[in-house]
């Protein structure tokens, strides 16, 4: 074991590290800018009573990066590795519907633990890369990834389990970025395109029926703040007292913000203008204290993981590699602009962090076992180069 992590350590992928490592530090730093009044006037806590629970995340998170960094990431594709995290991710999606917690939120989606608290939603997000990247690399070893009955529909049976019960928290962002990301692993896995273009017809037709039992149950799913979402996102003006506070208190931050920012520590908006600063809006923040320069070193970082992925996919020759390289560069890469998309109204609301830098232990432990993941492929990619 000692050998096999001096070897890999010897490919160790710095540039992929250090943005990670910068965006983690600087994504502490902002939810300490943006959380420590509202914990003070919301909650009578302490002013870095956020900060002190994101450092807790931030250093689990960094030893998960290194645990899965070490890891070989062919471990993934053995069947009772992926039965096993397939069956937990069910379980714990089935039990947030008995025991979790956050309805006031608009969904049900965290479940407490003796460790703190877990969103059940955002492992199906990892369990999802790892299963399809699995099962499709042993399904192209095997030459039988284009038979649509023994290789497609028992994995994309899974992600229908999967989406439905997180659909029916109703968490819509978590839902379209497991989706998305499924896909995108399918079409690195390399069958062919007439294939593709049949799951994705069957995909489109479920999203499809996911339309139709929203619109004849709208009145009874899309009640309080989730439907509130969709009405802010027409015109967010027309409800500035209401549902469109948010967005357009993220407009003001962000034109405020200018070029250069009113300074670190000096917005405005997180005094009790902006709910919830440090979660799905602390880019708004960013915006207002460090102006242009701030979001280009958040949307700089985070694309240049994005791209960083998707090139060790392309560089590498084992098919089960490259489709985890592009199913975590697209989550990455998707989850950032549904965050991103919702601040500037792009698209509804969704109540999805942004990676690494918003307050949230779950997301941020999980995304840094992605981001090993990514390491190790890409260590072992380059030993395999050199070798």
């Amino acid at each position: 074991m000692k050998s096999y992590a001096k070897r890999l350590f010897r490919h160790f992928d710095f540039p992929l590290f250090f943005t990670y490592l910068v965006l983690l530090l600087f994504g502490l730093v902002m939810v300490y800018s943006s959380s420590m009044v509202w914990a003070v006037n919301r909650y009578g806590w302490e002013p870095d009573y956020f900060f002190n629970q994101q450092l807790t995340s931030v250093i689990i998170a960094i030893f998960a990066f290194f645990f899965t960094a070490f890891l070989p990431y062919k471990l993934y594709r053995k069947k009772y590795f992926m039965v096993i995290s397939v069956a937990v991710m069910l379980g714990l999606l089935f039990l947030v519907h008995l025991i979790g917690f956050g309805g006031a939120v608009g969904s049900q989606s965290w479940i407490q633990l003796p460790i703190g608290s877990l969103q059940p939603s955002e492992l199906a997000k990892i369990v999802m890369i790892i299963y399809f990247a699995g099962v499709f690399a042993n399904k192209y070893q095997a030459g039988t990834i284009n038979s649509i009955n023994t290789a497609i529909v028992p994995p994309v049976a899974i992600l229908g389990i999967a989406v439905a019960s997180v659909m029916s928290e109703t968490d819509i962002g978590a839902t379209f970025i497991i989706i998305t990301t499924s896909l995108c692993v399918m079409a690195a896995s390399g069958i062919n395109l007439k294939t593709f273009g049949k799951l994705s017809v069957f995909v489109a037709g479920i999203l499809v029926l996911v339309a139709i039992f929203l619109y004849f149950s709208w009145d009874s799913v899309m009640t309080g703040s989730r439907l509130g979402r969709f009405t802010a996102y027409k015109d967010p003006f027309a409800y500035i007292q209401g549902s469109g506070l948010q967005i357009v208190n993220g407009y003001i931050a962000i034109g405020a913000g200018g070029l250069f920012g009113l300074g670190l520590g000096n917005s405005v908006q997180k005094m009790g203008y902006l709910p919830e600063p440090h979660t799905d809006f602390i880019m708004a923040i960013i915006s207002e204290e460090l102006g242009v320069f701030g979001t280009i070193l958040v949307i700089g970082g985070l694309g240049f993981l994005v791209i960083r992925a998707f090139t060790i996919a392309l560089k590498t020759h084992d098919p089960h590699a490259r489709m985890l390289a592009s199913g975590i560069g697209a989550l990455i890469g998707i989850q950032t602009f549904v965050n991103l998309g919702g601040l500037t109204g792009l698209i509804p609301l969704t109540g999805v962090t942004l990676p690494f830098i918003s307050y949230g232990g779950t997301s941020i432990i999980l995304l840094s076992l992605a981001l090993g993941i990514l390491m190790n492929v890409s260590m072992f990619t380059r030993y395999e180069k050199n070798k």
